[in-house]
């Protein structure tokens, strides 16, 4: 196949450089949309008066040819080798229809292109994230309610701190996830802006109306400067730093279902579906998918930091370089895909072990806040308060009690202020219901908060 540069050079390309230079392998994935730019690029041109209104049909029937057969045909694409995939659908369209197929390329450069096709494929891959990020809230809700009332340990430091509802640690993650379609919502806006038109780097000299080609392709607007539209892969990084974040939830929430369900926490029980065991130790139960997602999220952590680094040191405007922003880019929307998918299965999957949750809530000095706080109802400063309660957990550590197992007697020994109604203050049901704050634990917030969950879905 001739190059769509080659008028220029009199020596033949060195083989292995040809070879290294090109990308077809990788993004003949732009080939649907490359097509639909073109289609919409023809329909500019016949609108201009630059190709004839028979020309333009022919082209248009000749690319729609193209697509059908590049669909239905796996090897269609390892049949006819290329540079990249613009030059696969040109090469392919001339040997449908002859000559006019070269008409295409007016008003247009690979530069423009690509970044118009680079558009249209990550504003598709945007709105099938959010779809996926959705699903996983959904899981996330559906397990909070089906475990609505049970009371889970909180940490911090991984130490016990104080209980919580396992239904208001899931919807800490639905927040997380919340956080994150909103990001990527912003980040398709600044993506659906076409480039196409701004040419090699200068713009255009044929009168092709832009704002028509943008209203085809269903972009919101087309871009300012041609310089900046054939430079421009901000929105490549903001997408990959936006996936960064949703692997990085994805990996906190990996992590502490790994914890949870380790023979040492036995809160949760993971399913078989998404487990495997040990070559050599019968017993295990690994939780391989949650481990395998909290691995990748390190490789879409790589592709952001490449694509910074990549693009740092580059003058305006185009420059091969930025050949290598294809492969980071797709490999981050697969592999977060993947992880987004294998995260809704879990979920789906999970199973919470209520009396082992409810025991680990109930122990480990858990309601030492809320004596603290008893305290302080009583009318003794924060401060005071919480060093009385200190001293309080250090004499039970060091006599083997629970608070709850002290004697009256020997809470009058710390301060005069307790009660009878001490006991009452810091059972696991007053403490989960005195958070009644918004975003708080106690049942009737986490209840308001479903509420407004299965709204946002």
């Amino acid at each position: 196949m001739s190059k769509l540069w080659g008028g220029r050079f009199k020596g033949k390309i060195d083989e292995q450089f040809d070879r290294f230079n090109s990308s077809f392998a990788f993004d003949r994935r732009l080939f649907e949309v490359d097509i639909r730019a073109s289609l919409a690029h023809c329909d500019g041109l016949e609108a201009a008066g630059v190709i004839t209104r028979s020309e333009a049909e022919r082209i248009r029937s000749g690319l729609e040819t193209i697509l059908k057969r590049g669909k239905l045909d796996p090897d269609y694409f390892d049949q006819h080798p290329a540079e990249d995939v613009h030059s696969f659908v040109q090469a392919r369209l001339v040997q449908l229809i002859g000559d006019t197929g070269y008409k295409l390329h007016t008003a247009r450069s690979r530069n423009d292109q690509v970044a118009t096709d680079l558009r249209l494929y990550l504003r598709d891959e945007i709105d099938n994230a959010l779809s996926l990020i959705k699903k996983v809230q959904t899981a996330i809700v559906d397990l909070a309610e089906a475990n609505l009332n049970i009371p889970f340990p909180g940490y911090t430091h991984l130490q016990k701190a104080q209980p919580v509802l396992f239904s208001h640690y899931c919807l800490a993650y639905f927040e997380s996830f919340r956080r994150d379609r909103e990001r990527l919502t912003e980040i398709r806006k600044r993506v659906n802006v076409l480039p196409l038109g701004s040419g090699a780097l200068a713009g255009t000299n044929f009168p092709v109306d832009r704002n028509l080609i943008a209203e085809k392709l269903l972009f919101d607007s087309v871009s300012a400067n041609s310089m900046d539209a054939i430079s421009d892969r901000d929105f490549i990084i903001e997408f990959t730093a936006a996936a960064s974040l949703i692997a990085m939830h994805l990996s906190r929430l990996a992590e502490d279902l790994i914890i949870y369900s380790s023979s040492e926490f036995g809160l949760i029980e993971l399913s078989d579906a998404v487990a495997t065991g040990s070559s050599l130790m019968p017993q295990k139960k690994n939780p391989d998918a949650l481990e395998l997602i909290r691995g990748k999220a390190g490789r879409i952590f790589g592709h952001h930091i490449a694509l910074l680094t990549t693009l740092k040191g580059l003058p305006l405007t185009y420059n091969k370089d930025m050949q290598e922003d294809k492969e980071a880019l797709f490999d981050t929307i697969d592999t977060l895909a993947a992880c987004l998918s294998i995260t809704e299965i879990v979920l789906r999957n999970l199973r919470v072990n209520p009396a082992r949750a409810t025991e680990a809530a109930s122990t480990g000095y858990m309601n030492a806040t809320d004596l603290a706080d008893y305290l302080v109802r009583k009318g003794l400063p924060f401060r005071m308060a919480h060093e009385t309660a200190s001293q309080i957990v250090l004499y039970a550590i060091e006599n083997g009690k629970q608070l709850e197992e002290i004697p009256l007697d020997k809470y009058g020994e710390f301060s005069s202020l307790f009660q009878e109604d001490v006991y009452q203050a810091i059972t696991l049901d007053a403490s989960l219901s005195g958070k009644a704050q918004t975003g708080g634990t106690s049942p009737e917030r986490v209840g308001e908060a479903l509420n407004r969950a299965r709204e946002i879905l």
